[in-house]
């Protein structure tokens, strides 16, 4: 017969072997969740933030998961949709759209890359110049323009910037009003 002070002893260490396999698989669990959302927003984006019907109620339905902040508005819209107004950072002078996805961490070769696949999957390749307004910042991965047609332009900016949580990484895609008219 085993002694019973050993015999707890055993339970003893085996709850507590337990409970440290509990917590590392939770802390794996997290990770593999956390380790998603960059890919998730990464991917949202590719697939919708360069569609030209895309609405606020659509941005927050495809592209706002747990862990990936949106901000979009667009006053000008293709579709015969109303308006959707600014409400996150204030409007970039002479744009009427942005779409952004950010979220914690530094991931820029993997937003760099997902910006890129997305206006390949569009066919938004007619480079253009970047307009002034638009500047490298120190965590600039990819900044860029694309003549959306003749008189449109969209400019991306990719890179990582202070987020609430620290440094998060951002992929935006913004719309310029219309260019004036070539005579």
């Amino acid at each position: 017969m085993m002694d019973p002070n050993r015999k707890s002893a055993l339970w003893g260490a085996l709850k507590l072997v337990g409970a440290v396999g509990l917590i590392a698989l939770a802390g794996c669990r997290v990770e593999a969740q956390d380790a998603t959302v960059p890919q998730a927003g990464s991917a949202a984006f590719a697939g919708h933030c360069f569609s030209p019907f895309m609405t606020a109620a659509r941005a927050q339905e495809v592209l706002a998961s747990p862990g990936v902040r949106v901000d979009f508005y667009d006053l000008d819209p293709f579709s015969r949709v109303e308006p959707s107004p600014v409400t996150g950072r204030a409007a970039t002078p002479g744009t009427d759209r942005r779409c952004e996805v950010a979220f914690d961490g530094d991931h820029a070769e993997l937003t760099t890359s997902a910006a890129v696949a997305g206006l390949e999957m569009e066919g938004i390749d007619n480079v253009a110049p970047v307009p002034d307004r638009y500047a490298h910042t120190d965590g600039t991965a990819l900044l860029g323009a694309r003549f959306l047609n003749p008189r449109r332009v969209a400019v991306v900016h990719v890179g990582t910037r202070s987020g609430p949580n620290g440094i998060e990484t951002f992929l935006m895609v913004e719309r310029m009003t219309p260019l004036e008219p070539v005579q």
